[in-house]
């Protein structure tokens, strides 16, 4: 009985410490730094990376998180050609036109030309989808015309043909103003999404406005905390060294603060995604965007 007190007690002050010194490092010696002014320019078409703040926005002023990266990962985004995450755009524009499942469909059957049929889509992203009934993703959708219009079996999200897809589909979409509707049959799941954003969890008992509102700007491991804008999604990362999903930046900061993710695809998921979509409204959709 001891010895299991005492673990207890070890544990607790374990999860205090890393608590403490999370909020340390953010608060007290946290160098707050603006974002850059740097032009986003990608094949000589400047793409505005800030908008004016939503009504309710806790900003004045909303900036892409391409304005909060180093001069050198920004670069890799100013060059299609230099972009990894275009190998997968690659893919997904293959994918587009290649027939599956027993329907012997492809996307182009239905959907035809992608640079018409898929503009704006990656903008409005996420919505409702009124033969499922709630709002879903984009890789909900997609997965929806496989199974049920294609007779072809769901890509994984994290898979390299559910990445191509979202990428190729999101990138029709660049430059193009983020709108979501936050109303409507939305609305339950936008407020579900913000009550999940302020809600603290996990070990270091925080939140998503714990680092991207309250320490915007703050140095973190090395890199400044931006405000958490998604427009720029899927992307690649550095850190990663592969293109990755909303869901899973979503599950990474989750673990992070040593609280358990939901899974990818989920109505939790996918309610924040709504959310955070909506408060980055305005700003440019820079799929597929890079990142440290």
């Amino acid at each position: 009985m001891t010895n299991r007190t005492g673990s207890r007690w070890a544990l607790g002050s374990a999860g205090f410490a890393l608590a403490a010194f999370a909020a340390f490092s953010l608060s007290v010696d946290g160098v707050r730094a603006d974002p850059n002014n740097n032009q986003l320019v990608i094949e000589g078409e400047k793409i505005p990376t800030e908008a004016k703040a939503p009504e309710g926005s806790p900003f004045d002023k909303l900036y892409s998180g391409w304005r909060y990266r180093s001069p050198e990962t920004q670069t890799f985004q100013m060059d299609d050609f230099e972009n990894p995450g275009f190998p997968l755009v690659d893919r997904g524009q293959s994918l587009w036109s290649t027939a599956d499942g027993s329907a012997g469909k492809s996307c182009a059957s239905c959907h035809n030309d992608a640079s018409e049929s898929m503009k704006g889509v990656r903008a409005a992203m996420p919505k409702w989808h009124d033969k499922i009934g709630k709002v879903q993703s984009l890789e909900h959708h997609i997965n929806y015309c496989r199974t049920e219009r294609m007779g072809a079996k769901e890509w994984k999200w994290e898979s390299n043909d559910m990445l191509g897809m979202t990428a190729y589909v999101g990138l029709q979409s660049r430059g193009m103003p983020v709108n979501v509707k936050t109303d409507g049959k939305n609305k339950d799941f936008h407020d579900k999404g913000k009550q999940l954003y302020y809600t603290r969890v996990g070990q270091l008992d925080m939140s998503c406005a714990g680092c991207h509102e309250d320490n915007t700007g703050r140095m973190i491991r090395a890199d400044h905390l931006s405000q958490g804008q998604i427009n720029g999604f899927p992307l690649y990362r550095f850190k990663w060294s592969k293109m990755g999903s909303i869901h899973r930046r979503f599950r990474g900061c989750m673990n992070n603060i040593r609280a358990k993710p939901y899974k990818r695809g989920s109505d939790e998921f996918t309610a924040l995604e709504l959310y955070v979509a909506s408060r980055g409204q305005g700003l440019r959709v820079e799929t597929p965007a890079v990142r440290q």
